[in-house]
């Protein structure tokens, strides 16, 4: 019974992580973690070893890497700097509040736009360039996440 009761909350956990990953409110991959750790915690580890979270740890290290590196790499390749970084990191979060789902993709571009013409002292068309490589950045590493969190899954539930 207390399986049955273990794994449910894990699957919840990963849901909500899954969301979190497009969602920045939720810190998902955290959250998947979290449920193969209730997991062991009520199941008294006796599926899951430290060589099993070890493993997951480090794959969530690298989601984190993707998370920074993806956008970072793709605001650089379109002529961005550290203020589009900064600009969309910002517009994320004011787009998600004010703009719901469609804030996601438009707060990230929009505050890399801003904040290469205000304070990176680009041309219109430059910030426009670094916005459109946020935007590509934040996608792509958004697939990677998405990607290796459901590796994370399906390695939990192959072990178990």
């Amino acid at each position: 019974m207390m399986t049955i009761f273990a794994l449910i909350l894990a699957i919840v956990c990963f849901l909500l992580g899954l969301a979190g990953t497009f969602l920045p409110v939720l810190p998902g991959a955290i959250l998947i973690y979290a449920g193969m750790l209730v997991y062991g915690l009520l199941t008294r580890f006796t599926s899951l070893d430290a060589t099993f979270f070890l493993l997951q740890a480090l794959v969530l290290l690298l989601v984190f890497a993707v998370d920074f590196l993806a956008t970072a790499v793709g605001t650089k390749r379109y002529g961005g700097g550290k203020a589009a970084a900064w600009g969309a990191a910002l517009g994320m979060v004011a787009g998600v509040i004010f703009f719901g789902p469609f804030g996601l993709a438009a707060g990230p571009f929009l505050g890399a736009v801003a904040a290469e013409m205000f304070f990176g002292n680009k041309t219109a068309d430059q910030a426009f360039r670094a916005g459109f490589g946020t935007l590509i950045g934040l996608v792509g590493g958004t697939v990677l996440k998405l990607l290796l969190e459901l590796l994370m899954i399906v390695y939990f539930f192959l072990v178990i």
